[in-house]
């Protein structure tokens, strides 16, 4: 019979770069409560184009991130790529995440469906969406969502053609785009890209706008968490946590 660890640990398979630096600044801000050992999959800044995303998110990249993943010993797997994950469909995602899964032995899911299962743990069937990406990949996300009985009240695509300039965004860029989405009856704004720095933005988001925000790693975090069944509470990071 094993023994969890102390310590709850994540594995993330990050597409490049952006906003990776964001997980460790969670480590040091829960002084060490959670560790999320990170395996970049893919090289450089990542365009926010369909082709390019389904490359990113293949499995040569994935099981190749989660073989190297496998030496910290996570007590799950994230592919911690929303487009890179949305872009397969609901039953592609799904796929890919067992694969996953299967090659590393612990369980697995993906931003993507992270943003789902978020959705259902609160309640939530009504959103508005803060989209990063250009429309056409963005829309992606917004069928995803019909998928999982999730219904989209408002949405804004932002045209951002790339990773890299997302992770330039801070706090104000980032609620003005939350505030351009919102809508009455939407119950909570989904941010959805990893690539956006926003793990210490949450509560910042929440109180500005006045109702949930879910942003892609915050989202990211609980669904390892989850699906480890090693959940926590972390205050500083939104309503899904509390």
């Amino acid at each position: 019979m094993t023994t969890q660890a102390a310590v709850p640990s994540v594995g993330l398979l990050y597409p490049g770069m952006g906003a990776d630096d964001d997980f460790p600044f969670l480590e040091q801000a829960t002084s060490g409560a959670i560790r999320l050992p990170l395996v970049r999959t893919a090289g450089g800044d990542v365009a926010h184009l369909v082709d390019e995303l389904l490359a990113v998110g293949g499995s040569e990249n994935l099981l190749a991130g989660a073989r190297e993943l496998a030496g910290e010993a996570p007590d799950s797997i994230m592919w911690a790529c929303t487009s890179g994950s949305f872009v397969y469909g609901w039953q592609g995602a799904h796929d890919q995440a067992a694969e996953v899964s299967r090659a590393s032995g612990v369980p697995a899911s993906s931003t993507s469906i992270a943003f789902a299962q978020a959705c259902r743990a609160l309640s939530i069937d009504k959103v508005a969406v803060a989209a990063s990406y250009p429309d056409d990949l963005a829309q992606h996300f917004k069928r995803f969502l019909a998928d999982a009985g999730i219904s989209v009240v408002s949405f804004q695509s932002n045209d951002i053609a790339t990773a890299g300039e997302v992770g330039l965004l801070g706090l104000p860029e980032i609620l003005a785009m939350a505030r351009a989405a919102d809508h009455p009856d939407a119950q909570a704004i989904l941010i959805p890209d990893t690539a956006m720095h926003s793990l210490q933005f949450v509560n910042e988001l929440e109180a500005a706008l006045g109702k949930t925000v879910l942003t892609a790693n915050q989202v990211t975090v609980w669904e390892g968490l989850r699906i480890a069944d090693r959940t926590l509470t972390l205050n500083s990071l939104g309503t899904l946590f509390r």
